[in-house]
């Protein structure tokens, strides 16, 4: 990959021999690998087994899990957090790994669309939960930096599985703790 990134500095017309860019390729190599590892993880390797038994049937909620994707359209940034809440049913996750599964699929090429319903349906999946709601909300670099250039928009995507999509209460509450 290396290569490839010293193919781009010289495509847009720079020189890799001045001394701010020798080491840039490598550089950047290394930062797009770290920036895109979900590819390298696996579920089972991110949830670890850390699943527990549990006699609790009420909304669990991890709020605030800040997150770093590229748009895979641009390839830029979009920067935000995750909101995940879940109703286990007789097993809960541990609390960690809940963001690890938010970092799993938002450090690869997305959408946020995709990216919060991947969220919704692999916590649903290992837990075996009733219900799962999620909301992501970040900001686009490929919006902000160019096209129309706002600064101050927010995408707020949404998924609802279970009892979050058919329950209005569960709805309710999901979205009056998230607030």
């Amino acid at each position: 990959m290396k290569q490839e990134f010293a193919n781009i500095i010289s495509a847009i017309g720079e020189d890799l021999t001045r001394p701010g860019l020798v080491d840039t390729p490598e550089r950047a190599a290394k930062a797009f690998e770290f920036l895109t590892r979900g590819y390298q993880q696996s579920l089972d390797e991110v949830v670890n087994g850390a699943l527990f038994p549990s006699d609790s049937n009420e909304m669990i909620l991890v709020k605030d899990i800040e997150l770093y994707s590229m748009c895979e359209h641009h390839l830029l940034p979009f920067i935000g957090k995750a909101h995940v809440a879940y109703i286990p049913t007789g097993q809960v996750v541990g609390l960690s790994k809940v963001a690890r599964i938010v970092d799993m699929f938002a450090r690869r090429l997305q959408i946020q669309e995709q990216l919060t319903l991947q969220i919704a349906e692999t916590i649903k999946s290992v837990t075996g939960a009733e219900g799962v709601g999620v909301i992501v909300e970040a900001k686009h670099m490929c919006m902000m930096m160019r096209g129309v250039e706002k600064q101050n928009s927010v995408m707020k995507t949404s998924a609802m599985l279970g009892s979050f999509r058919d329950d209005p209460a569960t709805r309710t509450e999901f979205l009056s703790l998230v607030r």
